[in-house]
C-alpha cells in the first residue's frame, strides 16, 4: 500500500513538473499579446486525444459536472495563466500562484472534511516564502489585470482541485481529463473570438512544435496524470506537488539560459522541497473529524 501510494506520488509529481515548462516555451517560442488563442490550443486537442483513448461519454449528472469543472480546472485557470504570464514577471505571477496549497487545504478541510493540521499551514505558508525566494521577483512595476489573473488562477485552480476530489470518485480519471479539456477549450475558444484578435502571421515550424508540445505533453499527459493523483491522493498532496513547478522553471533556466543560481535562489528551493516532503509525508488520518457536507450521519431515533 505504501510503495503504491509512492508512485502515486510520483506520478502525480510529472504533472507539476511538466507544467513548469510551460513559460519558458511560451515566452521563448509563442507569439505574445495571444494568451487566450495559446491557451485553446492547448486545451482543444488534448482533450480530443484524450477522449479518443477514453471512447466514453459523459452520462447523467457528468454533463453539467464536466462544464462547471472544465471551467474552473481549464477555462478560467489556462486564461488566467496566460494572461499572467503576458502581463507579469514570471516570478511575480509564481509568488501569487504559491497561495494555491493553504486554499487547497483550507477548501478540502470545510467541503471533503480533510484534516488542516498545523503541519499543512507552516508547510502552506513555507511553500509560499520558498517561492518567492527561488524566483526573486523584480522591482518592475506590477500590472494589476496580471496580479488579478494570477490570483483568480489560483483561486480556479483551487476550487476545481476539490471539486474534483469530491464529484470523481467512481469516474474514469483520463475521461474525466478529456471532458474537462474539452469543456474548458470551447469556453476559452469562445473568449478568443470575442475579445482577441487573432495573429496576423501563420505559425512558423517552431511555433507549432511549441504548441504541439504544450497540448500533448503539457496538457493530455500531464492532466491526466493529474486528475488520477487527485483521485487517489488527499487534496492538499497534489497542491502542494504544485509547487514543483517554480522549481523546474528555475533549474530550465540554469540549464539553458545560462541563469545562475544565487543563495537565495538555492534557500528557497531547500524550502520549497521541504514544505513538499512535510505535506507528503503526514499520516493518513483514520476517521475524518467531521463528516463531508451534506452527509452528515442520521441519529437512530
Amino acid at each position: 500500500m505504501l510503495s503504491n501510494r509512492f508512485a502515486v506520488v510520483l506520478t502525480t509529481a510529472i504533472a507539476p513538473a511538466l507544467w513548469g515548462t510551460t513559460y519558458m516555451t511560451s515566452t521563448a517560442f509563442l507569439p505574445s499579446g495571444h494568451p487566450l488563442l495559446i491557451a485553446t490550443i492547448r486545451a482543444i486537442p488534448a482533450g480530443l486525444i484524450l477522449l479518443l483513448v477514453a471512447r466514453r461519454l459523459p452520462t447523467g449528472s457528468w454533463w453539467w459536472r464536466s462544464c462547471v469543472l472544465g471551467a474552473v480546472n481549464i477555462g478560467i485557470f489556462f486564461a488566467c495563466l496566460f494572461v499572467a504570464a503576458d502581463r507579469l514577471p514570471g516570478g511575480v505571477a509564481a509568488v501569487v500562484g504559491g497561495i494555491q496549497p493553504l486554499l487547497v487545504a483550507l477548501l478540502g478541510w470545510r467541503l471533503l472534511s480533510e484534516r488542516l493540521t498545523v503541519i499543512t499551514a507552516i508547510a502552506g505558508t513555507a511553500g509560499v516564502v520558498g517561492v518567492a525566494l527561488i524566483v526573486a521577483p523584480s522591482g518592475a512595476p506590477l500590472d494589476p489585470i496580471g496580479v488579478a489573473a494570477a490570483l483568480g488562477g489560483a483561486v480556479s485552480m483551487a476550487v476545481g482541485t476539490v471539486l474534483t476530489k469530491r464529484w470523481g470518485t467512481g469516474q474514469p480519471p483520463l475521461a474525466m481529463t478529456a471532458w474537462q479539456l474539452l469543456a474548458g477549450g470551447l469556453l476559452l475558444a469562445t473568449l478568443t473570438a470575442l475579445v482577441e484578435p487573432l495573429p496576423v502571421a501563420l505559425p512558423t515550424a517552431p511555433q507549432l512544435s511549441a504548441y504541439a508540445y504544450l497540448s500533448l505533453v503539457g496538457t493530455a499527459l500531464a492532466y491526466a496524470l493529474w486528475f488520477r493523483g487527485v483521485a487517489s491522493l488527499p487534496t492538499r498532496i497534489p497542491a502542494f506537488l504544485g509547487l514543483l513547478s517554480p522549481m523546474v522553471a528555475v533549474l530550465l533556466g540554469l540549464l539553458f539560459a545560462g541563469e545562475t543560481l544565487s543563495a537565495l535562489q538555492a534557500a528557497g528551493l531547500v524550502i520549497v522541497l521541504a514544505s513538499v516532503t512535510a505535506a507528503v509525508a503526514q499520516p493518513r488520518p483514520r476517521t475524518p473529524l467531521v463528516p463531508p457536507v451534506g452527509l452528515e450521519p442520521t441519529l437512530k431515533r
